[in-house]
């Protein structure tokens, strides 16, 4: 389920977050799965435990994973609410700064509408049929 990429900019607990969200988005993971235990994804990742824990970590602020002591983790309930003011403000700020780097660097504004698009179709197929 998870690959990572060793040559990638983006650290490694980076990939383990943003591959499971992406699959809770589409779908392949979904409330009360169970995710590998820290030990046994490491071993299939070739990872440090730490970073797995830390990726781990990181799911469950993200209220994406919700670990139970001597359980394991889990995919946590999916809310249906929309983001709080705060973290729309801070998820819009880093996209700005995002669409401000491929402006600068010659990404004209039908591209970037058109590569908008192909990414929101690619990632939010669940999310979107819902809130439609």
């Amino acid at each position: 389920m998870i690959q990572i990429n060793p040559t990638s900019n983006q650290p490694i607990f980076e990939q383990i977050v943003s591959q499971v969200k992406m699959a809770v988005l589409k779908g392949y993971l979904k409330e009360g799965d169970v995710l590998p235990s820290v030990r046994k994804l490491a071993l299939q990742l070739s990872v440090t435990p730490g970073t797995v824990a830390k990726a781990y970590s990181e799911l469950e602020h993200q209220n994406v994973i919700v670990t139970i002591r001597g359980k394991g983790a889990y995919i946590a309930e999916q809310p249906d609410s929309k983001p709080t003011e705060n973290q729309l403000k801070k998820g819009l700020a880093a996209f700005k700064g995002i669409c401000m780097d491929l402006i600068y660097m010659g990404i004209g504004r039908e591209e970037l509408k058109k590569e908008i698009d192909e990414i929101y179709d690619g990632i939010s197929v669940r999310k979107r049929d819902e809130r439609i």
